[in-house]
């Protein structure tokens, strides 16, 4: 028997109000950062990374316990300090094929909502890579590429794809070398026509 690997814990969202409690920036950048720490993290500690207030930031942490998103850590011995984790170090939304016009919207808006994100990481890289170091200045990189698969061939190259990714997931890297850095990697794989 071997042992599930950490991916398949994955929690898969389908509740058009889980999708729409997700698509708001503050609590994306929340879930990202509870899902990649270990112990968990406070409202103040999540207020940083989310760029607001810690009386804000423990609204959007109550809303996202309330679906379930996460849940309370243990405590770290400071009986005031409320510490959160996340309930599953991954989601995937799908409303599924058959899924309702408002399942849909749900789906379409959180689709968006991580667009925009991307697209902002795209923004400020280009803004500040002329003062990054050379070497990562030159490791940067954009790619835009017209394939000619089948159905099973870009299922293939997507698990291929997922295979190299994998060992140097955040949540999942132990021991990183020295000068490691957060990357973030965007992979869509859709039929144009």
């Amino acid at each position: 028997m071997t042992e599930a690997h950490p991916e398949q814990r994955r929690m898969t969202i389908s509740d058009p109000q889980v999708m729409r409690a997700l698509a708001h920036p503050a609590r994306m950048a929340i879930m990202e950062h509870l899902s990649t720490v270990e112990g968990g993290a406070t409202a103040t500690e999540c207020a940083e990374i989310a760029g607001l207030s810690p009386s804000a930031t423990s609204y959007h942490l109550r809303e996202l316990a309330k679906f379930g998103l996460i849940r309370e850590a243990p405590s770290r011995g400071d009986a005031r300090e409320r510490v959160w984790q996340a309930f599953s170090p991954s989601y995937y939304v799908e409303s599924g094929p058959d899924a309702d016009a408002e399942a849909r919207a749900a789906e379409a808006a959180l689709v968006e909502a991580h667009m925009a994100r991307d697209s902002q990481r795209v923004r400020d890289w280009i803004r500040r890579a002329p003062d990054e170091p050379p070497e990562w200045y030159a490791a940067a990189w954009f790619s835009d590429s017209l394939l000619l698969l089948t159905a099973e061939e870009l299922l293939e190259l997507n698990n291929a794809i997922q295979e190299l990714i994998d060992p140097y997931r955040r949540r999942l890297r132990t021991n990183p070398p020295e000068g490691a850095r957060s990357v973030a990697v965007q992979y869509r794989a859709l039929p144009i026509d």
